[in-house]
């Protein structure tokens, strides 16, 4: 029997073969496609409910690896169900996601789920053989780029994207000249975070001047991350100047600047208007290919813009792109030119990654295009995303000794917390709080980034509404209001004592 589904309802697959779907880039039908309905299975949350939170975390502990880590450690949410911008634990309590970028235009989007389904009830293999699929959605996202940026590789990950554009870039280098046997040295933005591969973590200043990290590798060479709230490290070109001596020191030369276009691991830095325009004059100048990172911040968010590169007037060599894309589905992307898409190719070695291009992969990418152009999502994020950076700067005026700044575009949004106003220091320990007391108090999902953990983030899905925005910034003024100063006294002391131990690390791996 079906129903109207209800939040404590996962979804079951019911699939009819007599549907058929068009690509629109074909006059041909393509025959006995299966249609998908999303309905209630009435016996799966009481099967949910019985499985505690305790026995599948004592059940992941002992076949899933200790340091694949859980939002909210100590006490992690056992979820069975999103809808939208809203998670739904096994009884059927309702949290609103405000960080997860990964279900861009909202969990179980019926759209891309119905079209997912579809395609994997009729095809899913390897980009070996012809599809339209492909070939729309390479189409489709060279329409959604700047010249020459035309050519499309498809992958599973950003890590992958980030590995592949250093590939890239190295061939690039090589193709430009043949007769320079210099190492060839890799630049990035403090604080930056490009991916999970070792390659990746050697491009991540984030991860390798973090707990367990091994320090710069020798190649790798960092511009200070900028900091308009305190005035630091602004001119872009200076800074590129100094990482290219420094590798020119050393005996190598830059064949690649990797920057996200807005840093989100880093703390959702904005970078200073004109940053990007001076880095890349200086890169390119001495042969280096620029790549931007948009794996977080592309595809919309950033209202303004559907990628965040072009907030800062620039067209890069490569653009890689992930998470976002294909909305849960594991794919990503790269596009680039054909000049480097030439020199990638001359050497002869194939290119081909298994689940990169998967029929299902563009079929997916489509179907998330799709839903921000119909849904108008784009639009929204810029909407829901200036209300919501008023809400809070609203919320900074009633609370200035412990919120800094508020900073973002679209929903990229970055609050941070200090001890005080004047010396503008972290204050990781009010920021891990507020977090922890927005979830356990008011079901609001909320996480930290920055150096020190201390900005919260806000990157919601781009379905988000003035409502649930309205939600989560009364749920951070309900726990601000409720601090006393002695409350604010301890967190201050233990964050002085946290900032003191990361800065220290920090010197010695960076």
């Amino acid at each position: 029997m079906q129903r109207t589904l209800s939040p404590r309802d996962p979804v079951r697959v019911e699939w009819a073969p007599e549907a058929a779907v068009e690509f629109s880039g074909s006059s041909q039908k393509q025959p006995a496609k299966p249609a998908v309905a999303l309905t209630a299975d009435a016996s799966a949350p009481s099967r949910a409910a019985a499985a505690s939170s305790r026995a599948i975390l004592e059940r992941r502990r002992k076949h899933v690896g200790p340091n694949l880590a859980l939002f909210f450690q100590e006490e992690p949410l056992h979820i069975v169900r999103g809808q939208g911008c809203e998670l739904f634990d096994p009884e059927g309590h309702c949290y609103l996601d405000c960080i997860n970028n990964v279900s861009h235009v909202g969990h179980a989007h019926p759209g891309v789920a119905a079209a997912v389904s579809t395609q994997l009830f009729t095809l899913n293999t390897n980009s070996r053989y012809l599809h339209e699929a492909y070939v729309e959605y390479a189409e489709a996202m060279a329409a959604l780029c700047p010249a020459p940026l035309q050519v499309l590789y498809m992958l599973t990950s950003g890590s992958e994207a980030n590995d592949l554009a250093w590939r890239i870039a190295r061939a690039a280098a090589a193709a430009a000249d043949p007769d320079d046997s210099r190492p060839l040295h890799v630049a990035v933005v403090d604080h930056g975070y490009h991916g999970h591969t070792s390659l990746c973590i050697d491009l991540s200043p984030y991860k390798w001047k973090g707990p367990g990290g091994g320090g710069r590798p020798a190649y790798v060479h960092v511009l200070p991350c900028p900091d308009v709230y305190r005035g630091q490290h602004l001119d872009g070109a200076a800074a590129a100047r100094a990482a290219i001596a420094e590798a020119e020191a050393a005996g190598g030369r830059i064949a690649a600047f990797f920057s996200e276009s807005i840093l989100s691991c880093g703390g959702q830095v904005l970078l200073p208007s004109g940053y990007l325009e001076g880095v890349y004059h200086e890169m390119r100048a001495a042969g280096a290919v620029c790549v931007a990172d948009e794996v977080q911040c592309g595809f919309g968010r950033v209202g303004r813009a559907f990628w965040a590169f072009e907030l800062q007037g620039v067209t890069p060599d490569i653009v890689t792109f992930g998470k976002p894309c294909g909305n849960g589905w594991p794919m990503a992307g790269l596009i680039t030119s054909p000049r480097l898409a030439k020199a990638f190719s001359a050497p002869g070695m194939e290119f081909f990654a298994t689940g990169g291009g998967c029929t299902a992969a563009p079929t997916c990418g489509l179907a998330v295009l799709a839903a921000i152009r119909e849904e108008r999502l784009q639009d929204n994020a810029a909407a829901v995303g200036a209300y919501c950076l008023a809400r809070l700067r609203e919320l900074q005026e009633r609370h200035p000794d412990v919120i800094g700044d508020v900073r973002g575009e679209g929903l990229m949004i970055g609050v941070e917390i200090v001890t005080d106003p004047d010396s503008k220091a972290h204050s990781p320990a009010l920021a891990r709080h507020l977090k922890l007391r927005c979830k356990a108090d008011h079901r609001v999902l909320l996480s930290s980034e920055g150096p020190f953990s201390s900005v919260i983030k806000v990157k919601p899905p781009i379905c988000f509404t003035e409502q649930q925005a309205d939600r989560m910034v009364d749920a951070m003024a309900s726990v601000l209001a409720a601090l006393t100063p002695e409350d604010k006294a301890r967190l201050a002391e233990t964050s002085r004592a946290e900032v003191q131990a990361v800065s220290e690390r920090h010197r010695r791996l960076g």
